[in-house]
């Protein structure tokens, strides 16, 4: 059951670089989507150095988190309501899905992959 969750993390986690929608050339062909957004990470490494993008991949990211985000408020929202039926119910769990979001931008990212504050900051 483990390994089945985070093969389906793995997938969320990774669909904005399967999804690139900007183009790239790579060895005389135009391509999009992960091979794209893999040469994006190399050129912002070449451009500003080592754990930093360009910013149309950094707006891109952010426009994921904020997408993301939305979708998980919402959606944890709409199940709140149904089960607990109350108002109350409702702002305790906007409360700790925020507390949630911070603990991953401010805990849990500058530990697994090194992410800076100011990149926590920019994602919430």
């Amino acid at each position: 059951m483990k390994n089945i969750l985070i093969a389906i993390h793995h997938w969320v986690e990774t669909l904005p670089d399967k999804l690139y929608p900007f183009m790239h050339e790579i060895e005389g062909k135009w391509v999009r989507g992960l091979r794209s957004y893999n040469k994006a990470l190399e050129e912002g490494i070449e451009i500003h150095g080592p754990g930093k993008h360009t910013y149309r991949l950094l707006i891109y990211r952010g426009t994921w988190h904020l997408l993301g985000s939305i979708l998980l408020m919402v959606s944890l929202t709409v199940i709140a309501q149904r089960f607990f039926g109350s108002e109350a119910a409702l702002y305790v769990l906007m409360a700790l899905a925020i507390a949630a979001l911070m603990m991953q931008e401010f805990v849990l990212h500058p530990k697994r992959y090194g992410q800076t504050t100011r990149k926590g900051i920019f994602d919430i």
